[in-house]
């Protein structure tokens, strides 16, 4: 019977450890060499995006499959990779391989399906760039605007707690005041004698003071 190495390959470390699509793969792999009457000899697999060529499972699996004169399989032929060159310095390693997904299919019908993929998703990402420049024209916020509403939220809250630490300590400052010490600077350091802690804990300063009294509406 003849043999065979696998090549399976998931986009993200999510996906290895969840074994989401690769369980898939192994299935039609699985399927095929049934169907073939073939063996599997060895199986790797990379956690790699697709964008990627220098992925050392591959290699492995390359180097395996010369080694046995075996023939290199994979259930899809996009998980090779998404580029036309690299499947054509594939062929030139001298390798035998088949797509599951397209097992008929030759070294020439496999580099136009190679250059198609690969000329489909550069045009996506082209309308995708137009469309959000197209979006940014418009005047159109761009980003997720669920992040830019809890942002807007948790600042919100620091606002009102830096309000509230302001209307609790300005009496104490006014106090200091009324006792004949005007200085920013002065009233810092008796804040500081009396052991009153800032809002973050740290040591008054006259900017801290100042900030006090504008949140207070004492200073403007």
């Amino acid at each position: 019977m003849h043999q065979f190495v696998a090549y399976f390959r998931v986009s993200t470390q999510e996906q290895g450890k969840s074994g989401l699509g690769l369980d898939a793969q192994r299935i039609a792999v699985s399927d095929y060499l049934r169907s073939a009457g073939g063996i599997l000899a060895a199986e790797f697999t990379d956690i790699e995006s697709g964008k990627r060529d220098d992925r050392p499972e591959l290699k492995r699996a390359i180097a395996h499959a010369k080694k046995l004169k075996a023939t290199l399989v994979i259930a899809k032929l996009d998980r090779l990779s998404r580029r036309v060159s690299f499947v054509s310095s594939l062929m030139d390693a001298g390798v035998k391989f088949v797509a599951v997904d397209n097992p008929s299919a030759n070294e020439l019908t496999i580099h136009i399906l190679a250059a198609v993929a690969q000329a489909e998703r550069k045009a996506i990402a082209e309308r995708t760039r137009a469309a959000l420049a197209a979006a940014k024209a418009r005047g159109q916020t761009l980003g997720n605007p669920r992040i830019a509403e809890a942002r807007a939220s948790a600042l919100s809250a620091l606002r009102e707690r830096a309000g509230s630490f302001a209307g609790n300590v300005a009496p104490t400052i006014r106090h200091i005041q009324a006792s004949g010490c005007r200085s920013l600077r002065g009233v810092a350091e008796a804040l500081n004698n009396r052991g009153v802690p800032t809002a973050r804990g740290s040591t008054w300063t006259a900017a801290a003071v100042a900030r006090v009294l504008h949140r207070s509406g004492t200073l403007t």
